[in-house]
């Protein structure tokens, strides 16, 4: 009896190994994959930092009208609230 119980014992413990080598294996394989993805995402964000560089100087000088711009929009409120009080709207 004790050498059936053994031998179920050797089974059981190969399997629970051939299982976990399949398993860490898939995991292995997975991870590699993982690792091209986030080089190929890496060199994506790279080129999207490297085709947004220019846009600093762009917004700088569209901010600066926009003051220009904010400037002459705010006399012109003012003229036209003092139309309306003069009109009484």
């Amino acid at each position: 009896m004790k050498e059936y119980l053994f031998i179920i014992t050797l089974v059981v413990v190969a399997l629970v190994v051939l299982v976990l080598v399949v398993y860490l294996t898939g995991v292995i394989i997975y991870l590699f994959r993982a690792a091209g993805h986030l080089k190929e995402l890496a060199g994506g964000l790279q080129k999207v930092e490297n085709d947004t560089a220019p846009l600093a100087g762009h917004l700088t000088t569209i901010n600066g009208a926009l003051d220009q711009l904010h400037g002459g929009l705010s006399s012109v409120n003012s003229h036209l609230g003092a139309i309306a009080g003069v009109l009484k709207l």
